[in-house]
């Protein structure tokens, strides 16, 4: 299996630089992250960075690629660490078009699976709405950049340093299979936009865990309100055992009368927690995809509750005011708290508060800064917990 999983990252690399390159280009993206807790505690500070090279390709008269990848480095502890970012050739043809290779994907809800994934996706647009069906493999990816956790020890592998004496150990994501079909037609005559999705989760690892995802989302747009409404039915199968969940998705969005984008969002997003005696279970997505810019909770078992302010109060620069709260659907799925790591006894677990700033200072640089701080004291899971936060700095460089 390593021996597959090698050669097929090395015939990307070959593939793209062996094309002519129609556009080439060159970022580099340092993050640095400084987080403590009120009590005093000494801080955490964490340096990290990516090269990403990246090149656009004309094959053809319909087709064309794009490949990037990026080498990760760390400061503490050091680390070098290689990645094949988005690849992937786009064949058109007619009302339709196929995509193959290393690919962004998003499932209509956004909280299922998000990232970049490997396989083929072919979207089709028809007089009854566009319709899209792609499969994808997980094996190949780098396991942080694919947050797959659906399981404790998938969990705890996520955590533990790539070693390159055990790189197929320690390196690659879990293997699982996701397919997905999507169709959005149009009802009401455009009225509102809607999308109906079927997700597979299939697992290739000795875990045993497959899932099914059954989605419907709609989304009405007016002059100066948006609402959005999702749901999800999920069946699971661990093993010999069985379990249902659901996961529901609520938001409101205000756009205010000003020269530059000015909007306000309230949201509500809610899915199952275990239930003793029943079949029915802790929601359970494929990917983590992060609840809170601090906290970043993944979203089983748990509700959040949001509250957000964006604005662009100039044409090179955005601000961002948060406040999420944070509740569990049950005592067991969240033992202990993400980041604080104490045992909690009650089901509201906090507040967050988080700022940002995006600034655009040329089309060479970006600026992104964000800020916020979490109090448990706001919940009774965990009320005498101190208060945590974090800064983080984003700077993006395009060298070439």
């Amino acid at each position: 299996m390593i021996k597959h999983k090698i050669f097929f990252i090395t015939l990307f690399f070959i593939l793209a630089f062996s094309l002519p390159a129609q556009d080439f280009g060159l970022l580099l993206e340092q993050n640095v992250d400084v987080s403590g807790h009120a009590a005093g505690s000494p801080l955490n500070v964490n340096y990290t960075g990516t090269l990403i090279p990246y090149i656009t390709a004309i094959l053809g008269d319909n087709s064309e690629l794009y490949f990037s990848a990026g080498v990760n480095y760390g400061i503490d502890p050091f680390s070098v660490l290689p990645e094949l970012l988005r690849t992937e050739v786009t064949m058109r043809f007619g009302i339709g078009e196929i995509k193959v290779g290393r690919m962004p994907y998003r499932d209509p809800m956004g909280l299922i699976a998000e990232g970049l994934f490997d396989g083929v996706q072919l979207s089709y647009d028809t007089s009854d709405g566009l319709l899209s069906a792609g499969i994808w493999y997980t094996g190949f990816l780098y396991k942080k950049r694919a947050a797959i956790t659906m399981t404790n020890n998938e969990l705890k592998h996520s955590f533990i340093d790539v070693d390159y004496n055990d790189f197929y150990g320690t390196y690659f994501a879990p293997s699982r299979v996701l397919s997905s079909i999507v169709w959005e037609p149009p009802l009401l005559g455009g009225l509102f936009n809607s999308k109906f999705a079927f997700l597979n989760q299939f697992d290739l690892s000795d875990e045993d865990l497959h899932s099914q995802y059954f989605i419907t989302k709609f989304t009405l747009p007016a002059s100066a309100l948006v609402i959005d409404l999702g749901g999800c039915f999920e069946l699971i199968k661990n093993k010999s055992k069985f379990n249902i969940a659901l996961a529901g998705d609520l938001g409101i969005t205000f756009m205010l009368p000003t020269t530059f984008e000015n909007h306000i969002t309230l949201r509500g997003r809610i899915s199952s927690g275990v239930m003793e005696d029943s079949v029915i279970g802790a929601f359970l997505p494929l990917t983590t995809v992060p609840q809170g810019e601090l906290l970043k909770a993944k979203f089983s078992g748990m509700s959040v509750f949001s509250l957000n302010w964006t604005s662009r109060v100039h044409r090179a620069v955005a601000l961002d005011l948060g406040a999420f709260y944070f509740a569990r659907g049950d005592l067991g799925t969240y033992r202990e708290y993400p980041v604080i790591g104490v045992e909690g006894g009650g089901f509201f677990m906090g507040t967050e508060i988080c700022a940002g700033i995006v600034w655009a200072v040329s089309s060479e640089l970006w600026l992104n800064l964000k800020g916020g701080v979490f109090l448990p004291s706001l919940g009774d899971a965990a009320p005498e917990a101190s208060a945590i936060w974090r800064t983080t700095l984003n700077i993006v460089i395009s060298l070439y």
